[in-house]
């Protein structure tokens, strides 16, 4: 991908795979749901990677629980630490609460979806949190050019 032009800030579609990377604080909760719901929808049309400023040990039962109510299992995720890396590869860097941890690189797109975190709350308070990045997801699928059905 280095002969794709750094200075534009918005994804070609029409490109090779967009590439997403979602980042919360623990990468427990909202990034792994942001994550989970666009390797499904994407069906694999996006690569999508998550990441966390301080990761936790595992992922948050309870948004396991609020994913497995919709068909998406994410019982064998882990939380993964966020490096440069991650972030160079990624055409969308999308932050969930991660504040400045997040390294920034001229070119790339950024979008900072400000939602509760779930962190310590039980799968009723999950549910709308979930639903929110459901529907950011599939519209940020809508910019890319990439049709979801159903």
């Amino acid at each position: 991908m280095s002969g794709e032009p750094l200075e534009s800030p918005a994804v070609n579609p029409s490109a090779s795979r967009p590439s997403v990377l979602f980042v919360c604080v623990h990468n427990a909760g909202r990034s792994q749901m942001g994550a989970a719901f666009l390797t499904h929808l994407g069906r694999g049309r996006v690569e999508v990677r998550s990441a966390g400023s301080a990761p936790a040990d595992a992922v948050n039962p309870a948004v396991v629980e609020a994913m497995a109510e919709v068909g998406i299992d994410i019982s064998a995720e882990t939380p993964k630490v966020l490096t440069v890396e991650a972030v160079q590869a990624s055409d969308v860097v999308i932050t969930m609460g991660c504040g400045d941890a997040c390294p920034y690189f001229p070119g790339k797109r950024y979008l900072d979806w400000t939602l509760e975190d779930p962190a310590g709350q039980g799968v009723a308070a999950v549910r709308p949190i979930r639903d929110r990045i459901e529907r950011r997801v599939r519209a940020l699928l809508d910019e890319l050019g990439i049709p979801v059905t159903g």
